[in-house]
């Protein structure tokens, strides 16, 4: 199964939607700002994109900046990070299986299938 961890106030998460919906697979979508996902689901995401979690951070956000920036975080602060202040999480995300992407640019979600 297909999932899609998406934000529908995001264009690039709406276009990474858009490219599903329009594959003909079948697939979840998974609003991460109405349910949060917990550490453990942010390391197993994590695990199967194959990048460090700073790779996943947004580090534009305004939360970022005022509260993580420039401090020297393990990966386990970092996840706790995006599990406290999901907004922090880059979108959007594609797992199939065990393996997994951020869909930037969307390009990429078309090259994943």
């Amino acid at each position: 199964m297909i999932k899609i961890y998406h934000n529908p106030r995001c264009t690039k998460s709406r276009e990474g939607l858009a490219i599903l919906e329009n594959s003909g697979k079948e697939f979840e979508i998974v609003k991460y700002l109405e349910n949060t996902l917990s550490e453990k689901e942010l390391s197993e995401i994590v695990k199967k994109l194959n990048i460090p979690p700073i790779d996943l951070v947004r580090k534009n956000e305004k939360i970022w900046k005022d509260y993580y920036k420039g401090k020297d975080l393990s990966d386990t602060e970092i996840i706790s990070a995006m599990a406290k202040n999901p907004k922090l999480i880059e979108r959007p995300i594609i797992i199939k299986n065990n393996k997994g992407i951020i869909g930037r640019p969307s390009s990429k979600i078309l090259e994943f299938f």
